[in-house]
C-alpha cells in the first residue's frame, strides 16, 4: 500500500466536511452540530429570549438556545461586540447582535464573530461562515461530514 506524501498528509489535516461538530467553550457549549456554509459571510447561532444588559460599562446579551435537550433552558451571556445588518436566508437585511467567542473545530481553536439570530426553521443551530474560516487554510469537502471529529478543547488555539 502506498504511503501518503507529506503534501497529502498536510491536506488531510486541513480537510473538513460540510457539517462538523464544533464547541463554543466560553459559552459552555462542549459540542454541537454546525453547517459549514462558505456561501454565508458571517457565522450565525440560533438563539431566542435575547435580552441586552449593562455590565461594567459594556453592553452584554443574554439568550437561550432553542435546541432540544438541556441547553434550551440555560441562559448564555456574552459581551456585545457589534450590531450589523446581515442578510437572512431570504436576502432581507436584519439588524443582528454580534458576539466574539472562542470556537473549536477538531483540534483547532480560534476566536470568531457570531451573529445571534432566530434560525428556528433551519436544520442546524449554527452555521459557520467563510469569515470564520478565512486564513485557517481549511479545505471543505462538500460530499463528506464530520471529518474533524469531536472538538478537543481550547488548549490548541491556532
Amino acid at each position: 500500500m502506498k504511503q501518503p506524501t507529506s503534501r497529502e498528509k498536510s491536506i488531510d489535516s486541513r480537510l473538513i466536511g460540510w457539517r462538523e461538530y464544533v464547541a463554543l467553550p466560553e459559552l459552555g457549549i462542549e459540542s454541537m452540530r454546525a453547517k459549514i456554509d462558505t456561501g454565508a459571510r458571517t457565522s450565525a447561532l440560533n438563539t431566542d429570549n435575547m435580552e441586552r444588559f449593562e455590565r461594567n460599562g459594556d453592553i452584554w446579551v443574554s439568550f437561550t438556545l432553542p435546541a432540544a435537550g438541556p441547553r434550551s433552558t440555560v441562559r448564555y451571556e456574552a459581551r456585545l461586540a457589534d450590531t450589523r445588518n446581515i442578510k437572512n436566508t431570504g436576502g432581507i437585511p436584519e439588524t443582528r447582535p454580534i458576539i466574539e467567542t472562542l470556537f473549536v473545530l477538531g483540534n483547532r481553536a480560534w476566536v470568531i464573530e457570531i451573529s445571534l439570530a432566530d434560525r428556528e426553521n433551519m436544520k442546524f443551530d449554527m452555521i459557520v461562515g467563510r469569515t470564520a474560516l478565512r486564513k485557517k487554510r481549511l479545505i471543505v469537502n462538500p460530499g463528506r461530514s464530520f471529518l474533524a471529529g469531536q472538538p478537543v478543547g481550547p488548549s490548541a488555539v491556532t
